[in-house]
């Protein structure tokens, strides 16, 4: 018998049923979006399929009423998670004028809202991590008790945004949370060619702050790590570095070809440990998904998605003389 382990995180049968929705989510809206990119109707997809469980339980173990968060392209689990819905996601990738992101004017995965407290993102990866810096050192000097949470790759935890964000969010204590999603290939660039040390977590030390990897297949571990950083930086203890380790299922884009950097039978043995699997396994091993439940979850999670598809495709773009719009300041 498998042991109740969201039991003993303090999570309920909701709970975990709760978290399984929004992966399972994330995993059909994404490959919703492929079909859509396969059949010309939006340009581009970022996948962030083999992620969504460090995405969704890093969410849940947040204040989604408080907390402030940065989160990049590939974490859609994160923002469905978060608040954000699947039609919302739909206008982004279709660019609508409706898209509360940008309006249509950013890339797909660009997220943004003031509402959910989300930072706009930029296609220069890494800067997210010094503007979820900033967000912290505003809350201390306020005295505004929230965290900022910040997502990036691994490649981008060898960039300069990086390592400066880190540095002063160290030096000045503040209550951040750095989650890297290790999905093991900066686009072409496997883990073995990036870094030197053997994990990502391993720099945390030269910064003066705790640093920890967990199995980012495994919601769970992500959710207790995320709450134990989280509860760190609220008791004004600093920030900390965590490390999912996990594996990108899909080419880094759409226009990527990723057999030209790695083999089918390596994505083919990852596919093994899928998060959205083995966490569904996890939850009728426990009794907490039935049969009868998880269907009705693969029909609920399917008729918003046509909803939310049909509606963002019939949906206008922004008129044309507002190009300039949120690029220069406008006179009154």
């Amino acid at each position: 018998m498998e042991t109740n382990r969201h039991q003993e995180l303090g999570l309920t049968d909701q709970d975990v049923l709760d978290i399984y929705l929004n992966m399972l989510k994330a995993r059909r809206v994404d490959e919703r979006l492929w079909l859509l990119n396969r059949a010309g109707k939006i340009p581009f997809v970022v996948s962030g399929q083999g992620q969504e469980a460090a995405q969704v339980g890093a969410a849940f173990a947040l204040n989604r009423d408080k907390d402030y968060v940065a989160p990049y392209y590939r974490d859609y689990g994160f923002v469905l998670a978060w608040g954000m819905t699947i039609k919302e996601l739909m206008l982004n990738n279709f660019a609508k004028a409706e898209d509360p992101n940008s309006a249509g004017r950013q890339m797909p995965g660009h997220f943004s809202s003031k509402k959910l407290r989300i930072l706009s993102h930029s296609s220069p990866v890494t800067t997210q991590n010094p503007h979820a810096v900033g967000i912290a050192l505003a809350a201390k000097l306020k005295g505004d008790d929230i965290v900022s949470f910040v997502t990036f790759g691994e490649g981008s935890s060898n960039q300069g945004d990086f390592h400066e964000a880190a540095n002063f969010a160290a030096v000045q204590k503040l209550p951040v949370v750095f989650m890297c999603e290790n999905n093991h290939y900066a686009i072409s660039v496997s883990l073995k060619h990036q870094l030197a040390c053997e994990k990502i977590s391993d720099r945390a030390i030269g910064y003066g702050m705790p640093g920890k990897t967990f199995d980012g297949n495994d919601p769970l571990a992500a959710y207790a790590a995320v709450k134990e950083a989280s509860d760190r930086a609220h008791r004004g203890e600093g920030p900390t570095l965590l490390e999912a380790n996990c594996y990108r299922l899909m080419p880094h884009t759409s226009d990527d070809n990723d057999m030209t950097y790695r083999t089918k039978k390596e994505v083919d043995e990852a596919k093994k440990n899928d998060g959205v699997l083995t966490f569904a396994n996890y939850l009728r091993a426990v009794g907490v998904l039935t049969e009868d439940r998880e269907k009705k979850m693969e029909e609920q999670v399917r008729k918003e998605i046509d909803e939310a598809t049909d509606y963002a495709e019939k949906a206008p773009f922004d008129d044309a003389d507002t190009v300039l719009r949120y690029v220069y300041e406008e006179e009154n």
